[in-house]
């Protein structure tokens, strides 16, 4: 993982929070046997103004989108580093989370230090430092919200 290659994803809102999404078990089951997914919401302490996810990117040449409507050219992929979760994501997502950064000091260590040290910051954030936050009814911002 080349140095040129990292990049820092700012969280959401007021950007120190993240959200992944659950199987709602109060949900009827759909057309297709499975419950409706609904976001829930993990917000960093307050101590911390911002929080990033420790991101990766490439240029990429080739064919994306759908069959029907593909994208030919040059394209930029972008993804970012998970590990295994803390006590606080596990319940909602317990397959990964992402790596995240607070401290000035791990930033300038992901954008600029070896591969080695900068692997060393691929941990789950402590759970001690994370809330996940109570279900709030969605509505239309809501949904907008998490769009993007």
């Amino acid at each position: 993982m080349a140095r040129l290659d990292r990049c820092l994803e700012p969280l959401s809102r007021p950007w120190t929070v993240f959200y992944e999404y659950e199987d709602d078990p109060d949900a009827p089951l759909n057309a297709n046997g499975k419950r409706p997914r609904r976001a829930r919401w993990f917000a960093i302490g307050d101590s911390e103004p911002l929080a990033f996810f420790a991101g990766i990117w490439t240029p990429w040449r080739g064919d994306r989108g759908s069959a029907r409507n593909p994208r030919r050219g040059e394209h930029e992929l972008f993804g970012f580093l998970t590990y295994e979760p803390n006590a606080i994501v596990k319940p909602i997502r317990p397959k990964a989370m992402p790596a995240i950064l607070t401290k000035p000091a791990e930033i300038e260590i992901w954008l600029s230090a070896d591969c080695k040290e900068a692997k060393a910051l691929q941990r789950p954030y402590p759970a001690e430092a994370m809330t996940l936050l109570p279900l709030e009814p969605e509505t239309k911002e809501v949904q907008q919200a998490t769009l993007f």
